[in-house]
């Protein structure tokens, strides 16, 4: 009877043992390389708050044969901690597929997802270089170049301001800015009459705003992110910088938006409906207006479709019985020709990337208000 009752309970504890093993092999895993401390750490909470929610809604739908989970690894928003995360996350956790942010972490982490097949989507860096990283390497938005070709002809035609002083940060993307606005804005019939370089670590900026007043422009383009940006906007109002302020898609943040200093700051991002009656974007608006109590941002939007792509992907896959690899990943997507995502349907270029519309916002204190859309070349 002990021998029988021992030989049971070793048989319960195999069976456990084996519909644990089942359950957590059916488990799809991918991760995200997101600031999550330090002063950027805010943009980790906005874009972890799209790729969540698109999860949920995977999960909701059983779109897979297994949960998806996210495995999230802190980059600080810088380059050596981000390749350290992607380390982890592929060496370690063994993922397909991570979420990628900032230029310079982007740009670090893509060539261990070239080196490993593994496929890194980037959905807040812009600078235009990141579409230069490789097949392995995914832009969901738009980059900085499409951008700055929208506002300049804004700026200039439908506002008058032709004189336009630069204020960047010196790092790939800043300086990506710099070189495209030194071809858009003569080509419109504007000028930049000054560019100013600041390190991403400078906070103090009173000189930098004495050397704009001096250069007498009609409007200051600013090429920063994170805390950096805050500090420039009110440094410059609070030294007599009162002209016209512009920027990328940095500035559709909240701490911007709710910014006395920053309102009536123009800024560019890719344009989406958010009124729209299609399923996606509606089910997306829906949802994050009940969980948050506010509209979705582009940022957001942008985290929200690089996991519906993965898990449009990787049900493709499992339905013909591949396994869920980078590889098999980018044939997919080669395959693919449109996605549902939100927005409306959205497809890639040969290198990865997305062109969409963008629209110039304008911070109006209530989450900004789009003032125009252009179809940038």
């Amino acid at each position: 009877m002990v021998f029988f009752k021992h030989s049971f309970l070793a048989a319960l504890l195999g069976v456990a043992l084996s519909f644990g093993t089942a359950a957590q092999a059916q488990e799809v895993r991918i991760g995200a390389v997101f600031p999550m401390s330090g002063p950027n750490a805010s943009y980790g909470d906005i874009f972890g708050s799209g790729a969540n929610l698109a999860a949920e809604h995977v999960n909701a739908d059983k779109m897979l044969s297994g949960k998806l989970s996210i495995q999230y690894e802190d980059s600080q928003a810088l380059p050596q901690q981000g390749v350290i995360g992607m380390n982890k996350l592929v060496n370690v956790e063994k993922v397909p597929y991570v979420l990628s942010a900032f230029t310079g972490v982007s740009k670090a982490i893509s060539t261990v997802a070239q080196r490993t097949k593994t496929v890194a989507v980037n959905g807040g860096g812009v600078g235009p270089d990141m579409a230069e990283l490789g097949p392995y390497f995914w832009n969901v938005i738009p980059l900085a170049n499409f951008e700055v070709r929208a506002m300049i002809p804004y700026l200039v035609k439908e506002r008058g301001l032709k004189r336009v002083v630069l204020v960047y940060v010196d790092d790939p993307l800043g300086q990506a800015i710099r070189k495209e606005l030194e071809s858009a804005l003569p080509a419109t019939g504007g000028q930049l009459v000054e560019a100013l370089s600041v390190p991403n670590t400078a906070q103090q900026f009173s000189g930098i705003a004495a050397r704009v007043r001096d250069a007498k422009p009609d409007a200051v383009y600013i090429a920063s992110y994170g805390s950096q940006q805050l500090q420039i906007i009110k440094q410059f109002r609070d030294n007599g910088v009162t002209q016209q302020l512009a920027s990328y898609s940095a500035f559709s943040v909240p701490e911007i938006n709710a910014f006395p200093e920053a309102k009536g700051a123009l800024y560019t991002t890719q344009n989406v409906d958010w009124t729209s009656k299609d399923p996606v974007t509606k089910r997306f608006v829906d949802d994050y207006k009940a969980k948050h109590n506010k509209l979705p941002s582009a940022y957001i939007a942008n985290y929200y479709n690089a996991v519906r792509l993965f898990a449009l992907l990787a049900k493709d896959l499992q339905k013909k019985g591949k396994p869920i690899t980078g590889e098999n990943l980018l044939a997919q997507r080669i395959e693919t020709k449109t996605f549902d995502l939100v927005g409306g349907k959205t497809s890639f270029e040969a290198n990865g990337t997305v062109i969409a519309p963008i629209q110039v916002n304008e911070v109006d204190g209530k989450g900004g208000k789009a003032v125009t859309v252009a179809h940038a070349k």
